[in-house]
């Protein structure tokens, strides 16, 4: 039997994901050691971020899963380390360049992330739902996605994804959760149970403050931002960390609805940033025999995007209608979003619709230095 070169055991390893990161351990410098014995088994040092690490038996598998398929290997032995701080301060410099460099990521000159605040003028139109079956679909596709839970008193992300595990802490760098390809922060994930948050308005733009610069997210296609209704702090917040994010505005067919959708798409004008467009929920509910139930009365989407179109001098365009539907709900309260438990139904039809709309927006280069210097 022919024993398994170390070359062939870190190839195996570089398949292995880490599953916060979402980079090969070997490039984050994870792997400490590997070897293979003479009767065909395998040690491995692998080295947490923390103590803790949540995942640590993830790793242990897809490390264990890896190696038995070298050839001549015929067990596997995983060793759980941990990072010296040296090894964690250099780590951190990896992912945010020289010295940790901390601020927003996505405000940097050469960052491509499209920033999406989903907004909506007043609650129960379903904006949170919209915004987890969004980004699973984007994910779906293929692209890295992120959400960040901004609605701080109403916090109800973690539950539409199913996340029940805590964020991990690598000194002052935050490793957020991630479910179905997504990376997800909220701050339900640092309270105990179902306690209530009661912070004003500097308390709100601190936390917000600290889920962009403290969370490492890594290089994104798309950042979702989860806006508590309303123009309020929060939203004001994000116009100021975060002057380059597009608004979506989340409404229903209801004319009062759009009334007051309205005022959340307004606000750009004062702000100075970009409607990407209107999305109507709760449309219509299809029957039986196929007839279509319009239980929040018809158009306030359209009647919403003209008015927006003619208040930001710029066209903004109604992305999609999606339907009443019980799987919706159910799919919320699973933590499976619709997307992914019911792709078959109108109502993920729907959102998957206005996913590709979305995707197809390019990350542009546009006004980007590209280095280039002229000998």
């Amino acid at each position: 039997m022919s024993i398994a070169s170390v070359e062939a055991l870190n190839a195996a390893l570089a398949t292995v994901i880490d599953p916060e990161l979402r980079r090969p351990i070997t490039e984050l410098g994870m792997v400490e050691s590997v070897s293979a014995n003479d009767d065909g088994t395998v040690h491995v040092a692998v080295l947490l971020t923390i103590a803790g690490c949540p995942l640590r038996e993830t790793i242990t598998k897809d490390a264990t899963d890896a190696l038995l398929h070298v050839e001549g290997v015929t067990g596997v032995d995983v060793e759980l380390k941990v990072m010296t701080p040296a090894q964690r301060e250099a780590l951190k410099e990896q992912l945010r360049g020289p010295a940790g460099q901390r601020g927003i990521p996505f405000t940097k000159p050469g960052s491509l992330t499209k920033v999406y605040a989903v907004a909506s003028g007043k609650g129960g139109v379903g904006k949170s739902s919209v915004t987890v079956n969004l980004a699973c679909a984007l994910a779906a596709q293929g692209l890295r996605v992120g959400i960040v839970d901004a609605d701080v008193h109403g916090f109800s992300v973690p539950g539409l994804m199913g996340i029940t595990q805590k964020p991990t802490q690598v000194d002052d760098m935050i490793l957020p959760p991630v479910a179905y390809g997504v990376k997800v922060i909220s701050i339900g994930m640092f309270v105990d149970g179902n306690q209530p948050v009661a912070w004003r308005g500097p308390m709100l733009h601190r936390a917000l403050e600290q889920f962009l610069t403290d969370v490492y997210f890594g290089d994104l296609d798309a950042l979702f931002l989860d806006l508590p209704p309303g123009t309020g702090d929060i939203a004001i917040s994000v116009a100021q960390l975060l002057p380059n994010a597009e608004i979506l505005v989340v409404t229903t067919p209801q004319a009062a609805a759009a009334d007051v959708a309205e005022r959340a798409g307004t606000i750009a004008t004062q702000t100075g940033q970009k409607v990407a467009g209107i999305i109507e929920n709760m449309s219509y509910l299809e029957m039986p025999d196929g007839e279509r139930m319009e239980l929040f009365g018809s158009g306030g989407g359209a009647i919403l995007a003209e008015r927006l179109s003619s208040a930001v001098g710029a066209s903004v365009p109604l992305l999609g209608q999606i339907p009443l539907d019980i799987r919706l709900r159910e799919g919320g309260d699973a933590g499976k979003p619709v997307v992914l438990a019911a792709p078959e139904t109108a109502a993920a039809k729907a959102l998957e619709g206005i996913a590709a709309s979305l995707a197809t927006r390019p990350r542009g280069l546009s006004g980007m230095p590209l280095g280039i210097q002229p000998r």
